[in-house]
Parts: C-alpha cells; structure tokens; sequence
C-alpha cells in the first residue's frame, strides 16, 4: 500500500472519530451540522478563479465527503450554491457516511448531474473513493454508477428552517413558509387570505344568518 492510501485511510479515520463525537453530542439534545454551504461555496469560487486565470478549459466536480445531519438553517444557501454550480456545469459528486442520507446532498448530486453514495460498509470507503469518485465525466459514460434512487426533494421553510412537506411559497420571491403569513418577510409582499381561512368564513356566516 503506497504512502498516500496510508495517509488517506488515517485522514479518514480521524474524519469517523469526529463524526462519531458529533453524534454523541446530537444524542444528548444539541443539534450538530457541518457548514456545507461554505464549503461549497468556496469550492464554487475556487472554480471560477481557475476559469478565469487563463486560456485552459478543466473539467472540475466537486466531492462532499460529508457525515453530519442536514442543517435546515443553511437550505437557502446550499440550494444557491446548487443551482451556481448547475449554471457553471460542475457536477457535485456526494459520498455521505453518516446514519441517514442527507437530502441536500441528495438534491446537489441529482440536479448538478453528479454521484451520490451512502457505502453500506466504511471499511470500503477508500475502494468507493478510488473508483466511482476518481473517473474523469468522460470515463462515466462507460461506468455503471450508483444513480438516485428515492431523492428527498422537501424544502425547508424560511420562517423556523424546518423540513415541511406541504407549505406557503410566496409568488414574487419564492420563498417557503410552514405557516400562513400576513407579509413576506423577505420581500415584503402582502399576501392575501388563506384558501383554508377564506373558505371558512361563508360557513360562519351562514351559522350566523341561520341563529
């Protein structure tokens, strides 16, 4: 084994001990997740910089290695980042090692084009890294990868940032509430009564007529 798969294995290593203290943490009731957004947001202007520097074309992905639960606060500028990568055609490849599959990832991987992986076992995790991450987009085409199956595509809202399945979306700004509100509070709109709200009221009127 060279020098390098030694490295990595003790690289990932340290990344499972740590993940494994975040979880011990979420259990005794705080709420542990990593700055994805940063981190993809950075990687995107790393990106750029390179295109940018010069005449050559590369043709660069991006691979999250990530094990921490989803942190709904973040859904807004994750799913920016996103969509900025999908606008530079940049797939965002995703091998998740945590205890349940992460749905920004998920949603990353399948709208920018790229892989998600959840290894069953993490002692083959460098055998994922150096064969399904590792091959050039040109390589893909004649690989049989792990494709999506089941993508998580809930949203969470803006007002408490929790995952919701049903909710408001504002029709200037798009943004998400769980709940009905009077304005938005991102762009200001006013937003007009609620249909549930709005068919309540004739049947109230009517119990008044009829007393």
């Amino acid at each position: 084994m060279s020098a390098l798969s030694i490295d990595l294995l003790e690289k990932l290593e340290e990344f499972v001990g740590r993940d494994e203290k975040l979880l011990k943490k979420e259990l005794e009731g705080s709420t542990a997740s990593s700055l994805l957004s940063g981190s993809l947001s950075m990687a995107l202007c790393y990106i750029q910089r390179v295109f940018r520097s010069g005449p050559l074309h590369p043709h660069p992905r991006i691979l999250c290695l990530h094990g921490s639960q989803d942190g709904p606060e973040q859904y807004v500028a994750i799913m920016n980042a996103i969509f900025s990568a999908q606008r530079s055609m940049v797939p965002i490849d995703s091998c998740f090692i945590g205890a349940q599959n992460s749905a920004f990832l998920q949603q990353a991987s399948y709208i920018t084009g790229g892989v998600y992986l959840k290894p069953q076992l993490l002692e083959g995790t460098f055998q994922y890294l150096s064969t399904v991450f590792a091959t050039d987009l040109h390589s893909r085409g004649f690989l049989q990868l792990p494709k999506s199956v089941g993508v998580d595509f809930r949203a969470s809202c803006f007002c408490h940032k929790k995952t919701i399945d049903m909710g408001y979306i504002c029709s200037v700004c798009l943004s998400i509430f769980c709940k009905h509100h009077k304005k938005c509070s991102t762009c200001g709109s006013v937003f007009g009564q609620a249909q549930s709200e709005a068919a309540s009221e004739p049947s109230k009127k009517r119990k008044t007529g009829d007393a």
